[in-house]
């Protein structure tokens, strides 16, 4: 009988299945009964009895065969809930699955537990919504998971179930992994499809997956990548990426280390911790470090304001009285974008943009890798929106009800004073960069990979004030394949946990 969830990665777990030392039914039983015991708050909806046919069910040949797992709740699933972790749409129900979760199922053989928490919409950068409260991580419970794959990050690093997906439109995998020690893996944009809907997301989304190990994200991609005719952007599969793990050649390659990419600053002890670590794996690898200084824009915001649109988009004719379903940040978000989303606001972006992109592609004319911080510190108050405690424009905003209505009304009469001074928002979005830099920050480590759509990992690279940072390797456009191998010497070196060690704790005294 096993009386605890499988605490190694998910490939071992199928090694065991076809062993015959685990069953997949037994295996999820006791991932059902650590999850019903769990106070982490990870998990939005469980559908027990689909999980069990799937496990009586399961089919031990393929890559994933039995395997509990985890589905962000952003990602469709035909009869389960599609809320977008917004009370908005509370009572919506997927009508179809979407493509990537689809290869799960029918490539993988996983067996889909439920759903986990999310931030609402994927629009921050915590797992802190009004539908579903707050998640926790099991690194410390009083800490943030990060978002918006915040409840994926939960599950798999506090032991529920050894995979679970996730998606990254600016960090949301890479984020959450770096404030629980896990891997990160956000491929080249088009690796894995979007599919069906395609566009209903920013076009900077790329899905995947929290892991435990290397091979685990590897061999994820491995079930998930490939050309789909819903998504014109999806890439054909380029081979697999388990088997050609250790195969790259690392020695001499080039790569910089600007710990604050973007301009972001870090907090005490992070970059010492990153160039500790980034120096290990170069001295490992054999690749040459040089002094290349690579300084995108922070596009952060301009970032925001675009894809609020998307956001708008989708709340269609329920917006503006919706308005109070939505957390403060989202809500805000949207009266900001609808009063600072210009076409002189997006020319800027559009401009910002390609200076962007064409810093990184100098860059990496120059060097083969960038490192950098995944997160501005280690995990901040689970409650918290940003790292900052300090009172910043939002607090003021959320100050009172009354306080709310003025700054909407300031909004709306920049909205209207745009129409005559069409600069003004920009002025305005500068000022409010400069002035609350948390605001920004928030992603601004990880967005421009995103912006630019080139492969980035985070890695883990041990802890500050006990609770984990990450490493971010970003790579060459379509050279997926040299990230696992960086992230393979690291996992080979300096092996971190697979779970929290509080989790880790516990068992061993139950």
């Amino acid at each position: 009988m096993t009386d605890t969830p499988w605490q190694q990665d998910a490939s071992s777990l199928v090694d065991a299945f076809r062993a015959g030392d685990r069953s997949p039914l037994e295996e999820l039983d006791a991932t059902l009964a650590t999850i019903e015991a769990s106070n982490l708050n990870c998990w939005s909806h469980l559908d027990p009895e689909r999980a069990r046919e799937a496990a009586k069910e399961a089919d031990l040949t393929k890559p994933f065969g039995g395997v509990p797992t985890g589905i962000k709740e952003l990602e469709g699933v035909e009869g389960w809930p599609d809320t977008g972790a917004s009370l908005v749409f509370k009572d919506r129900i997927a009508t179809e699955t979407s493509h990537h979760v689809q290869r799960l199922f029918d490539n993988g053989g996983v067996v889909p537990v439920g759903l986990t928490t999310s931030s609402e919409f994927g629009g921050l950068n915590v797992s802190v919504t009004k539908l579903n409260g707050v998640a926790h991580n099991p690194w410390g419970y009083d800490k943030t998971v990060g978002g918006s794959s915040g409840g994926s990050a939960a599950a798999v690093a506090g032991g529920h179930v050894s995979l679970a997906c996730g998606g990254d439109g600016g960090g949301s995998i890479r984020i959450p992994a770096g404030y629980t020690g896990l891997l990160g893996m956000k491929g080249t944009f088009g690796r894995i499809s979007r599919g069906p809907d395609a566009y209903a997301r920013p076009n900077t989304v790329v899905l995947g997956n929290l892991s435990r190990s290397v091979r685990d994200a590897a061999r994820y991609y491995d079930v998930c990548a490939g050309v789909d005719t819903w998504d014109p952007t999806s890439l054909p599969h380029g081979g697999s990426y388990e088997k050609g793990l250790g195969t790259q050649d690392l020695k001499g390659r080039k790569v910089t280390i600007v710990p604050g990419l973007g301009g972001v600053k870090l907090e005490a002890g992070v970059e010492e911790q990153l160039r500790a670590e980034a120096e290990a794996m170069i001295a490992d690898t054999g690749m040459i470090l040089v002094d290349r200084p690579v300084t995108p824009p922070n596009l952060a915001a301009q970032w925001m304001m675009g894809n609020l649109s998307t956001l708008l988009a989708e709340l269609g004719p329920k917006w503006p009285a919706c308005a109070g379903d939505l957390t403060d940040e989202v809500a805000t978000g949207v009266f900001l974008a609808q009063a600072m989303y210009n076409l002189h606001t997006a020319a800027v972006a559009e401009k910002l943009r390609v200076a962007a992109q064409k810093e990184m592609a100098a860059a990496f004319d120059d060097v083969d890798f960038i490192i950098a911080a995944t997160n501005p510190g280690p995990a901040f108050p689970a409650t918290a929106t940003t790292s900052n405690s300090e009172s910043d424009l939002l607090d003021l905003v959320q100050a009172s009800q009354a306080a709310k209505y003025i700054g909407r009304g300031a909004l709306f009469a920049t909205r209207v004073a745009s129409a005559f001074a069409p600069k003004l928002p920009n002025l305005i979005l500068d000022y409010a960069s400069a002035k609350f830099p948390d605001m920004v920050n928030m992603g601004g480590l990880t967005i421009i990979s995103n912006i630019y759509g080139n492969p980035a990992v985070s890695i883990p690279a041990g802890t500050v004030n006990g609770l984990p940072v990450g490493m971010q390797v970003l790579g060459k456009h379509h050279q997926d394949e040299l990230l696992f191998d960086v992230a393979l010497s690291v996992e080979r070196n300096r092996p971190w946990p697979l779970v929290a060690p509080p989790v880790t704790a516990a068992l061993a005294t139950a």
